[in-house]
């Protein structure tokens, strides 16, 4: 299948890709930032890169046939660096991008930052012959760290669903393109987890496995905004903080897809087997 470059195997959703492929006797380049924080596995080479900087990028894309692009930390200029990236493989010769995209990716999505994902999927199809998206939903991961610590989870979701999915379940999906990218060429994915869920739903299903009391509070937007100015942050964060819960309201993360399952012959964790 040609060189395969996996981004990110310095942070948790692409470490598990990489630490997989390698487990299964895959070579690969990893692209990191800083080489010394790099995992060091077998048949892997440690290659210095950076979204931002289009001309490293290029060298360290040289030779790269597939390409895992991870995106960028969530920041103000995050599509600028993808831009420059995506420019940069495309100089390099890459044939195809498997890239994290954000399920229901479109310019108006409720979720801002689900609007960066969208225009990160046009990029690249404008400038790579080959790509496969992958379209996240919120991480299950992250579910127990929105609760305070008063025990409250907090946030304008009112009855609205969400089918999180597990970061290790994504990353099983990856490899499972990775192994055999061709077979995925000009597809997309939507990755949730087995069950869409209420946010009073999750806050019982905490309370139930892990002992910890947890209530949900709906909040209007005034009142979520409001009680997150204790984090110092730019207005875009925030705005991003808020429409999570907002867009989870508006339904737009409550389908669930059978393609966590499709692509690795194991169904989706759900939230009580992760807490478990």
């Amino acid at each position: 299948m040609g060189l395969l470059a996996v981004t990110g195997s310095t942070g948790v959703l692409g470490g598990l890709v990489a630490r997989d492929l390698a487990a299964r006797g895959i070579s690969q380049r990893l692209l990191v930032r800083d080489p010394s924080r790099a995992p060091r596995l077998d048949g892997a080479e440690v290659v210095r890169s950076d979204y931002g900087d289009g001309e490293l990028a290029r060298r360290s894309l040289d030779g790269v046939t597939t390409l895992f692009m991870v995106s960028a930390h969530e920041s103000a200029d995050r599509l600028e660096q993808h831009a420059s990236f995506i420019d940069a493989a495309a100089d390099a010769g890459v044939e195809q991008i498997v890239y994290t995209s954000f399920v229901g990716a479109s310019p108006d999505s409720t979720f801002t930052l689900a609007r960066d994902h969208a225009a990160t999927e046009q990029l690249i199809e404008a400038a790579i012959p080959e790509h496969t998206f992958l379209r996240d939903n919120f991480y299950l991961d992250f579910l127990p760290h929105m609760v305070g610590e008063d025990g409250v989870l907090r946030g304008p979701a009112g009855d609205g669903r969400v089918a999180a999915v597990a970061r290790e379940d994504i990353a099983r999906a990856a490899v499972a393109v990775l192994l055999d990218p061709a077979a995925h060429r000009d597809a997309a994915y939507d990755l949730t987890g087995p069950e869409a869920l209420t946010m009073s739903e999750i806050a019982a299903t905490i309370t139930r496995v892990t002992g910890r009391e947890v209530s949900f509070r709906d909040e209007t937007l005034e009142e979520a905004y409001a009680s997150r100015l204790k984090w110092p942050a730019p207005q875009w964060q925030y705005d991003a903080w808020v429409s999570t819960y907002t867009a989870i309201a508006a339904g737009e993360h409550e389908r669930v897809s059978p393609d966590v399952e499709l692509l690795t012959g194991r169904a989706a964790v759900s939230l009580a087997d992760f807490l478990s």
